[in-house]
């Protein structure tokens, strides 16, 4: 019951970092470039505190993990995120995020040598056909530089994971990455701040998003991933473009359309199936 309940927990804030950043960047409340120092810089405070409670409240600072390559894939997911959420919905952008981040670590697994069976390529095959039909031009098709950056935001986000697989300390070396990040959120604020002065409530989301559903959500997260197999943590994180439409839907009053729905589903589906086929065959 406990792992069900940190993974539920964990799954709602990844989900509420892209309905925060809606509320806080299609409300003018602050810059996309404040936004995002804001939420790296808070969410550096908030791990590094976790990590400094977690060593007993020790006078000596906690060894600086991770490294600079997934710092600059952290940055770059980041930054990408919110300028995307300037121009999509969150439902959207959310769906647009997650998939991306599977495709990318599919993509490199098949580069690696992974070799899929016909019923996985089934299912990716007809994930990345709804992909494409999301994000082709139509009267409801997404903004596409939005998308494009989203994209590039899911595709750092899996060079971020795939750098960090294995890591034997994944909170310390999130910390430890979010820390490296200082210097250019530091710059970013002053960036934003100077193009337009941010409201409170803007600042309040942006911290939000980077010491609640960020840096506790990610605290979380590691908390159940030892619980989970690879397969089933890679399937539950599916939920998260669903709990994100949920709440785009009640605080942000967003539509959910036809095909939004339809490519959620086909994509969701797909990617759920493909992986689940990819775990029985790797341990079967």
């Amino acid at each position: 019951m406990r792992v069900i309940v940190l993974t539920v927990l964990a799954m709602v804030a990844f989900a509420a970092n892209s309905v925060l950043a809606r509320l806080a960047l299609s409300s003018g409340a602050i810059d996309a470039a404040a936004f995002t120092g804001v939420r790296l810089a808070s969410g550096a405070v908030i791990l590094g505190l976790l990590l400094w409670l977690r060593a007993g409240g020790a006078a000596a600072l906690p060894k600086l993990t991770g490294s600079w390559t997934q710092s600059a894939a952290l940055f770059g997911y980041a930054i990408c995120f919110s300028f995307a959420y300037t121009l999509l919905g969150a439902s959207m952008g959310a769906l647009i995020l997650f998939a991306s981040v599977q495709i990318g670590m599919v993509t490199r697994a098949v580069w690696a040598g992974d070799r899929p069976a016909l019923l996985e390529w089934v299912g990716l095959l007809a994930a990345a056909g709804a992909f494409v039909y999301l994000v082709s031009p139509g009267l409801t098709a997404p903004h596409p530089l939005g998308a494009a950056l989203m994209i590039v935001a899911g595709l750092c986000w899996a060079g971020y994971s795939l750098l960090g697989r294995g890591s034997s300390q994944p909170l310390s070396d999130t910390a430890g990455n979010f820390m490296r990040c200082l210097p250019l959120a530091a710059l970013l604020v002053v960036v934003g701040i100077w193009f337009k002065a941010p409201r409170l409530e803007g600042i309040v989301l942006a911290a939000a998003s980077g010491a609640i559903a960020s840096g506790v959500g990610y605290a979380i997260w590691y908390a159940a991933l030892p619980h989970l197999s690879r397969t089933r943590a890679a399937v539950v994180q599916l939920s998260v473009p669903v709990i994100a439409g949920f709440g785009a839907v009640i605080f942000i009053g967003e539509a959910i359309t036809p095909r939004l729905l339809i490519a959620s589903a086909v994509i969701l589906g797909g990617i759920a199936v493909a992986v689940v086929l990819a775990g029985r065959r790797r341990s079967g």
